[in-house]
């Protein structure tokens, strides 16, 4: 009886602890402490800007985001977008007064210009400020822009600051995570065809060759964390005590790639050979086995290569199965070609993934 309320008190532990060390909330805990010092600061800021203080935590908003190179950024651009909005609006101020015709042209320029290629994120901000001065400033348009962009600024520095002091992020962990997931997705991948291939036919077990898509967008999501963690490092001065060569990631990533474009031809070569014809004609029974054999082999590898441990010996392992597989390809190759043709098709390429893991032996 005592044991179930301390499992649920245990489970209710571990998902607190995983959501407040979840990166996401200690950007909100920053975004908070940036959003009130700005508040705090505004009213202290001279002159005309202590009139506009609601924009100090506006800009320490906008200003934080996971990691310091984007942080800062977005903050150059907003500013830049910002004073560009506020020209466009002094040019309709000087030439005409503001009207229907006169904010419809300026908004209409201010989002071309935020399309530009030097503004990215913060280029929306463009036509925003235009439309600001030209509205609220009014007949004041001079003083409101000069405290819609002087307490823009104080925000966006205070939130710098923050960021900059307050754990800046080294997204690291995430990037090892998802590598790590991905290899593990390649080798279910390629047991579930090892286990397809001797199972009663045609195979009911079929997820497998319905998968290329996922393993594709499990490759865009993971070359996006590693590309995380390497603008995370930018300007962190956290990364000079947690040093990691991003470099090697990238490598690993990049046999990963290869190996995947490898698994989504022979699935192709498979699936079709099993559900687009009759099964016996285009890969012999005698042959199953001895290919199921080398597809279990190369999974073992990736697994492997998870746990930390040498791979050397399950790359031998899967040289062997793959040897065995090319000599009965040998033994009957004065049958029938066009039967041998798709298991000689996928032998090579689960060569060609040997060859990668042997070249680059996926190194940490």
């Amino acid at each position: 009886m005592t044991s179930a309320p301390r499992t649920a008190v245990r489970s209710t532990g571990t998902r607190l602890k995983a959501w407040f060390s979840h990166p996401r909330f200690l950007l909100a805990v920053k975004t908070a402490v940036a959003v009130g010092i700005a508040w705090s600061i505004a009213p202290l800021v001279p002159g005309v800007a202590d009139d506009y203080p609601y924009y100090a935590p506006l800009g320490a908003l906008i200003s934080m985001y996971p990691t310091l190179m984007s942080s800062l950024r977005t903050s150059i651009e907003t500013l830049a977008s910002l004073a560009i909005g506020i020209l466009l609006a002094a040019i309709v101020l000087v030439t005409a007064a503001p009207n229907v015709l006169t904010i419809a042209l300026v908004c209409g320029a201010g989002v071309i210009i935020a399309g530009s290629k030097w503004l990215t994120s913060g280029g929306d901000y463009v036509p925003v400020a235009a439309l600001f001065v030209l509205i609220i400033g009014g007949p004041n348009a001079d003083s409101y822009s000069i405290g819609y962009l002087v307490q823009m600024s104080v925000g966006i520095t205070v939130g710098l600051l923050v960021n900059l002091l307050i754990l800046p992020p080294l997204n690291f962990s995430g990037a090892v995570l998802k590598l790590a997931q991905f290899r593990t997705l390649l080798a279910k991948h390629l047991h579930d065809i090892g286990d397809a291939l001797t199972e009663s036919w045609p195979p009911e077990h079929e997820e497998w060759a319905s998968r290329n898509e996922t393993l594709v967008e499990t490759a865009d999501a993971v070359r996006a964390a590693v590309g995380d963690a390497d603008e995370s490092r930018k300007g962190n001065p956290r990364a000079r005590l947690h040093k990691r060569d991003l470099g090697e990631d990238y490598r690993d990533l990049e046999a990963l790639e290869r190996i995947t474009f490898y698994i989504r031809d022979l699935t192709e070569v498979l699936a079709a050979a099993i559900w687009d014809a009759p099964f016996h004609s285009e890969v012999p029974e005698r042959l199953r086995q001895p290919l199921s054999t080398t597809f279990h082999a190369v999974a073992e590898i990736l697994s492997i290569r998870n746990s930390g441990e040498d791979i050397s010996d399950a790359i031998r392992a899967a040289d062997s199965a793959a040897d065995e597989l090319l000599a009965r390809l040998d033994e009957d190759h004065d049958s029938a070609p066009s039967t041998l043709s798709p298991v000689a098709s996928v032998a090579m390429d689960l060569r060609r993934i040997l060859a990668i893991m042997k070249r680059d032996h996926l190194p940490e």
